[in-house]
């Protein structure tokens, strides 16, 4: 899906800069400099760059991990470090983080509680998440016993447990084989053309040039190539023409033809190729054919349903809770609001129970020794005036009018 350049921009900086200080405080490394990006909805924009270029740090400033040292970033309108914007956001980080002794099950069931899914949508998103990466004849395995290709997969799973607006994937096909590669590319294709904002991170060129619709280039931090992919790599001064198989006589009167009307020759007659990626997998896939067994990932199944729906269930829960607590006000569902205005009388009831007078126990007569003095005459509880006027607090009384109850 290509975005309409009308649309409100999903990510979007203004002179954004990132100084690395040392002990006294002199810059020491100037990560990011002036860098201007504009990330429009249901686009898949590539942030490409050699190591140390700026990348891995621009996407901490947009995640809200590093504050910038100047410039602004704004993500669906607001500022990155609020909760809000948060749960809109599936990020896979350059390297996987995850729980070793946890199995893949276990793994997106830890992250779909994060985002406090209901048990019953976890478990369908992880079966649905694992067997979209292939994995799901694997999700039994501790994660530490994965390769760094699983670990991938995984980490590209628990990413979109919580189907966000926008994903951010710093080198996705790092530690992949091509089959695992391929996968991912065909995953992000199908995300973006979904309507999901993609940022993709990378030093591969042929993942940028397969997925994105438009690509910055970074180098020393500076931004020094901004387009789309077509019009950037266009050559302007050399014209390709396809047609089926020629003989050798067609070819030589189009060379003839060409050298009569245009004053030049044809620079050179060949036979397309094929990229070395389609090839290979096309091997792949006539051994998975012919159902030659292999103890290694798996290629996967379809983007499931959830992801190809807006997510809004989470986001306006926090969106509300955190406009509630902007104005002071509370918000509450409809079925919420009578158990929340059940719960003041429930309370109360509770209370009165327990400061109600009580009459003496005759077990307690029993356990009393003998060489302890008589009772008193009362046979009601006293309650010290400090808790009396605590208890009086939570029940909306006022402890020092005449009309209150004394101990």
């Amino acid at each position: 899906m290509v975005a309409s350049p009308q649309m409100h921009p999903v990510v979007q900086t203004a002179g954004l800069c990132k100084v690395f200080r040392d002990f006294w405080r002199r810059p020491r490394v100037e990560a990011v400099k002036d860098l201007n990006l504009d990330i429009r909805p249901g686009e898949v924009f590539g942030l490409l760059g050699p190591n140390g270029s700026g990348k891995t740090t621009t996407i901490k400033m947009l995640l809200g991990l590093l504050y910038p040292t100047r410039g602004r970033i704004s993500i669906f309108g607001r500022p990155p470090t609020e909760v809000s914007v948060k749960s809109r956001i599936g990020f896979l980080p350059e390297e996987s983080y995850l729980y070793r002794f946890l199995v893949a099950h276990e793994t997106l069931d830890f992250y779909g509680r994060l985002f406090r899914l209901p048990s019953r949508i976890r478990k369908d998103r992880s079966d649905r998440l694992l067997d979209m990466v292939g994995l799901s004849h694997e999700a039994r395995r501790p994660i530490g016993e994965y390769s760094k290709g699983m670990a991938r997969r995984i980490g590209l799973a628990q990413a979109l447990i919580n189907d966000p607006e926008l994903l951010i994937l710093d080198e996705p096909t790092s530690g992949l084989d091509p089959i695992g590669a391929r996968q991912i590319k065909d995953v992000i294709r199908a995300l973006g053309k979904k309507g999901k904002t993609i940022l993709l991170s990378s030093h591969i060129l042929a993942d940028v040039e397969d997925v994105c619709d438009r690509v910055t280039i970074l180098y020393g931090g500076q931004q020094r190539a901004v387009g789309e992919i077509g019009e950037l790599l266009r050559q302007r001064d050399v014209t390709q023409i396809t047609a089926p198989p020629l003989s050798e006589e067609t070819i030589r009167q189009v060379r003839a033809l060409v050298t009569r009307l245009e004053k030049r020759d044809i620079l050179n007659v060949s036979n397309p190729r094929i990229k070395l990626e389609d090839f290979f997998l096309r091997i792949v896939e006539e051994a998975h054919a012919a159902n030659v067994r292999t103890s290694g990932a798996r290629r996967g199944s379809e983007v499931p349903e959830f992801l190809q729906k807006p997510a809004e269930t989470a986001r306006t829960v926090i969106e509300s809770l955190v406009e509630a607590a902007s104005h002071g006000a509370e918000r509450v569902a409809p079925a919420e609001s009578t158990e929340k205005a059940r719960a003041p009388d429930m309370s109360r009831e509770i209370i009165e129970s327990l400061t109600r007078p009580q009459p003496a126990s005759a077990d307690n007569e029993d356990r009393r020794p003998a060489t302890s003095p008589p009772p008193a005459k009362e046979t009601t509880r006293s309650i010290p005036q400090a808790d009396r006027q605590v208890i009086d607090s939570l029940l909306g009384k006022d402890s020092t009018s005449p009309t209150s109850e004394k101990p």
